[in-house]
């Protein structure tokens, strides 16, 4: 079985980030089109769908690492942010963004909290397993291996 160690992260979170825009158990919120992904950032994120492709790479990083809390999610989402003739400095990205994520994720079963932190479910393992599997299929090169 064809798992999220098998394929490239790039090609995974993409076709993950489109089946969740295609099915609609996603939906991004009315502020989306409008906030910054962090204080480190300077402006919006470009890409429209930027919110399907962060879930995507949330609920990727959840089954890597779970049980994951919003602390070290908003740590890996974070950056250095220019302080203009000071050195740059380390923050964390944004936690009402994770959190809201992560709700809907729940919402969509995908992800159960627990005492530890947020863990994948066997749903959410299926769901990333054939979208693994998709994946691997399309990359000839991969297959071989």
């Amino acid at each position: 079985m064809t798992t999220v160690y098998d394929v490239p992260a790039d090609l995974l979170i993409s076709a993950i980030a489109k089946d969740l825009n295609e099915n609609k158990s996603i939906n991004a919120p009315e502020w989306a089109k409008f906030v910054k992904t962090g204080v480190h950032k300077e402006r919006r994120p470009e890409d429209a769908d930027w919110w399907y492709t962060r879930c995507a790479s949330i609920l990727r990083k959840v089954y890597i690492d779970g049980p994951v809390g919003l602390n070290s999610l908003r740590s890996y989402y974070g950056g250095k942010k220019d302080r203009g003739c000071e050195p740059e400095k380390f923050r964390k990205g944004s936690g009402s963004i994770i959190r809201t994520a992560l709700h809907q994720l729940e919402d969509a079963g995908f992800i159960a909290k627990i005492k530890e932190g947020r863990i994948i479910t066997p749903e959410g393992k299926s769901f990333i397993d054939k979208a693994s599997n998709i994946v691997k299929k399309d990359i000839p090169e991969l297959a071989k291996y």
